[in-house]
């Protein structure tokens, strides 16, 4: 199996658009029918429940959906020719979340950004300092260390690249940065929502603690949405809040290296800040400030919203297509470890975190 699955890699250039454009056809194509195929169990094995009046779990196409390209990322080998279009599952998260952005009106968002703003601070000060500990204990090289926090506090994998380049870390420690959180995330998938049944949380707690806890964005997404579709928008407002903090954090490691001759210096700040800033969320707070002042029909609405739901289905199968545990076990232990001590860590104080805004504000 090719590790490119698990870290998909760029693109090669081509002097004709329009074959780049083809290239990518095998692997959407791929995304849309695990996607769609994830849909159909569902809704036969509800159907089949219901006609022979059996008690069945409602298990959503979300977890089909990753447990089918699961099985495929691990079990068999993908051809290279689809590739290229797997690796386009983050463009449609991007959709999805900007789509998504229907289904909130503006004071929603608000009275909820202000709640996951402060937790936010919170819990990336919490990671930061969490995961700097702890490499620093199991002796991981700085720059390893450094990606891994700025990894779990952020937004993942995006931030791993995003902080790779500014900090001048090597392809290495990126690679081992990336492995772990990628793992890590898979398993987020089948603990929270056991975690938050078991708690007996409700959709706005639950989705507010997956947006929190689980740090690649497609995984919090999915996390929430195995919950149910609200705690899924939850998750999606929180996790939204937590990337647009990407540019600051990135910014204070580069500043930081910077200082000890081991990066370039950042001439323009707000220049970086600019470049970093997942241009999505602005999406999403377009949309949801047009519903907001009715400039959308309530038919329009309904149409954006199921759009998101189908950019959604894409992003859950790459979910499952991207992860491949063999080439994540060749990475190495240390990583793994401190990652995992971390993550488990960052999981439950952001867990209480919520519980406790739970008590005070009645989430």
């Amino acid at each position: 199996m090719s590790a490119s699955v698990s870290v998909p890699a760029p693109l090669t250039e081509s002097e004709n658009p329009w074959l780049n454009l083809l290239r990518l056809v095998p692997g959407i194509l791929l995304l849309a029918v695990i996607g769609y195929a994830g849909k159909l169990i569902e809704k036969f094995l509800n159907t089949y429940a219901k006609a022979h009046h059996l008690t069945f779990p409602n298990i959503e196409y979300v977890l089909w959906a990753i447990l089918i390209g699961l099985v495929i990322s691990n079990v068999l080998t993908v051809p290279k020719l689809f590739l290229p279009g797997i690796a386009t599952y983050e463009f449609w998260l991007k959709i999805g979340i900007v789509l998504l952005g229907s289904r909130f009106v503006l004071a929603d968002v608000l009275k909820l950004g202000g709640i996951s703003l402060g937790l936010v601070v919170v819990e990336i000060t919490i990671s930061l300092a969490l995961m700097t500990f702890l490499g620093r204990l199991f002796k991981l090289k700085p720059k390893l260390t450094s990606l891994l926090a700025i990894g779990s506090a952020v937004c993942g994998v995006s931030a791993i690249i995003a902080a790779k380049g500014a900090i001048d870390a090597d392809d290495e420690d990126s690679s081992f940065a990336i492995a772990a959180i990628l793992a890590l995330g898979a398993l987020a998938l089948f603990t929270f929502p056991v975690i938050g049944h078991n708690l007996g949380m409700n959709d706005a707690s639950y989705g507010l603690w997956a947006g929190l806890g689980v740090d690649n964005t497609a995984e919090a997404t999915a996390a929430g949405a195995l919950y149910s579709d609200a705690a899924g928008k939850v998750a999606v407002l929180a996790k939204t809040t937590r990337n647009a903090m990407i540019g600051f954090v990135v910014l204070g490691y580069a500043i930081y290296w910077a200082k000890r001759g081991q990066a370039a210096n950042v001439s323009n700040k707000a220049s970086f800040l600019w470049k970093k800033f997942p241009k999505f969320v602005l999406g999403f707070l377009l949309i949801s400030l047009l519903v907001s002042f009715h400039l959308f029909s309530k038919d329009q609405v309904t149409s954006l919203a199921n759009l998101s739901r189908w950019a959604f289905l894409l992003t859950f199968a790459g979910v499952g297509l991207r992860t491949n545990f063999r080439d994540m076990s060749k990475q190495g232990l240390r990583p793994f470890i401190v990652g995992a001590l971390g993550e488990v860590l960052i999981a439950a104080l952001t867990l209480g975190l919520v519980l406790g805004a739970h008590r005070i504000w009645g989430l």
